[in-house]
């Protein structure tokens, strides 16, 4: 799979999520990824805890090396206008730039996408915002949680009666760069017939929007906006989570079938006739009723039970583990997702790898995460040909 975007170069501005999520992206398909760090403290991802330190207090940022293995790192002082120059010159000698600085941040040092792209018509820019590069929000800063509040993210995350709640994961960085990366490959298949590269203007805002499919067509149809249900879904039911003996497990019995074998199982198989949940859509609009009998049901034995007992009718159903119990799975050895991540510091630590599996094969890490600015001299030489210092 390493050998999937072999022979493609990318530069990239990134820093925190978005926009190093889509350079590792790429890195992990095989692309010759550069990316591009303030000689100082790079990356101020580098800087987030935890900081993994070896015995002579040497640290390492584990999130950062989350995010940007199979990369080379080279460090420029954009300020400077001979290193700015030798930016430019390496985006004029890749076939992708990435950038997810704030609207008009590059374009100061001359690496904005229309000079870049305007020396170099083949090249693939893509920019990663908050808001998209135009319109009356672009200036404005933004950060996941900012973006999962202004997509409505938040307004259907957390329970009926409770205050909105952030989704655990940063979706908004990690969704764009998605988009990006996907858009990323559809403009080399395009450039591959025409020659011509483009720009990318991928926004987290709209990336939000563009996933929330279900709740965006639901408003369209009835003019009224989703709320929050907890565990539960808007078009389906018993589709949530709910509290055996022990501990609580997810049930999703989406279909009339898995619904008539739930009644089965549960001892009930009068209540899939029950003219209050004989269809699906009865079951939506009654679901708080219905997910009061189940809750009975399902409080009289343990949840791993219940999850042999459904499992065994075909019915999904799932523990809700934390992430060491998520990581611990059976499941993620048969898929390899794990993998052995070597330190500049000499230390260690494990990632999941790429997790699409092609031909059978799991991802492969290649390359450590690398310091500020490892990589300069080689990747000036490599690309622009050329044994230069930088000043």
């Amino acid at each position: 799979m390493a050998t999937l975007l072999s022979g493609i170069r990318v530069v990239e501005f990134g820093q925190i999520v978005a926009g190093p999520f889509a350079g590792m992206l790429l890195a992990d398909l095989g692309a010759d990824v550069v990316k591009v760090e303030d000689p100082g403290s790079g990356d101020r991802m580098r800087l987030w805890p935890p900081i993994v330190r070896n015995n002579r207090d040497q640290g390492y940022g584990a999130n950062f090396a989350a995010l940007n293995r199979n990369k080379r790192s080279v460090a420029l002082d954009l300020r400077n206008p001979l290193q700015a120059k030798t930016a430019a010159e390496l985006c004029w000698a890749a076939d992708v730039v990435i950038e997810n600085f704030r609207p008009g941040a590059l374009a100061r040092h001359g690496l904005g996408h229309q000079a870049v792209r305007g020396a170099c018509p083949r090249l693939i820019y893509c920019s990663i915002s908050g808001y998209g590069q135009h319109g009356p929000l672009a200036g404005r800063g933004a950060f996941d949680v900012t973006i999962q509040g202004a997509s409505g993210l938040m307004s259907v995350t957390g329970e009926n009666n409770g205050p909105p709640a952030k989704c655990g994961v940063p979706v908004a960085d990690m969704v764009a760069a998605l988009y990006a990366v996907y858009t990323i490959c559809a403009a080399l298949e395009a450039r591959r017939r025409t020659g011509e590269g483009c720009y990318i203007d991928c926004s987290m805002f709209g990336s939000l929007l563009g996933i929330a499919a279900l709740q965006t067509s639901g408003y369209f149809a009835t003019n009224k906006a989703p709320r929050r249900l907890g565990t539960a879904h808007a078009h389906n039911a018993p589709y949530q989570a709910f509290h055996a003996k022990d501990k609580s497990f997810v049930v999703a019995a989406g279909t009339e079938k898995l619904w008539r074998q739930l009644c089965e199982i549960l001892g009930v198989k009068e209540l899939a006739f029950d003219p209050r949940f004989d269809t699906q859509e009865k079951r939506v609009h009654k679901q708080e009723v219905l997910a009061e009998i189940l809750a009975d049901r399902f409080a009289a034995e343990p949840a791993a039970y219940w999850i042999e007992a459904l499992d065994r009718y075909g019915i999904p159903c799932a523990p809700i583990n934390d992430y060491g119990a998520a990581l611990a799975e059976p499941q993620v050895a048969s898929l390899g997702l794990i993998n052995d991540l070597a330190l500049p510091n000499g230390l260690a630590t494990r990632t999941v790898k790429f997790p699409v599996l092609v031909d059978g094969a799991p991802g492969t890490v290649y390359r450590r995460p690398p310091e500020v600015g490892e990589h300069t001299q080689e990747v000036v030489s490599e690309w622009l040909g050329e044994d230069r210092q930088e000043h």
